[in-house]
């Protein structure tokens, strides 16, 4: 199921269901002053993994776990230390073994960067990827982005 995303369009963060706040460490930056380009990836990171190894979201069945395949990060913004920064997760697209989810940064109302991630079901013992099973679709629901139907689309 596939969904239309238009890159450059400007995220708002209300469209984003998952959402959790986080801060700008001094560590984050780099001699321009301003937060390296590499701890986005961090930022992004935390965003998916409070949400998918929570406990009571039922995202992590026994047995299987999650590895990230891709991460496509747009750089819209300077981000400075210090501050506090807003995260903000929604899926985009299932495939047969993966989730597609689009995520930002926003700091003091303005998206500094977003990015799109692919991660992938995976069996723990073999390593290998497995279909996503209908528990994890229906649990992963709430967290579609706004103004996506994806159980509409084929």
């Amino acid at each position: 199921m596939n969904a239309p995303i238009r890159s450059d369009a400007t995220p708002r963060l209300e469209d984003y269901p998952y959402r959790l706040s986080d801060n700008v460490r001094f560590a984050d930056l780099d001699p321009n002053g301003h937060v390296n380009n590499a701890v986005y990836a961090s930022y992004f990171e935390t965003g998916r993994v409070t949400l998918m190894k929570d406990p009571s979201k039922g995202l992590v069945p026994d047995g299987l776990a999650w590895i990230m395949v891709r991460l496509d990060t747009h750089f819209r913004a300077e981000l400075h230390w210090p501050g506090t920064i807003e995260l903000g997760l929604g899926v985009v697209k299932f495939g047969r073994t993966s989730v597609t989810f689009d995520q930002v940064v926003f700091s003091q109302g303005r998206c500094v960067a977003s990015a799109q991630a692919v991660t992938v079901l995976i069996d723990e013992t073999t390593r290998k990827p497995v279909p996503l099973t209908d528990e994890v679709k229906a649990n992963l629901k709430p967290w579609i982005r706004r103004g996506l139907d994806l159980y509409q689309r084929d």
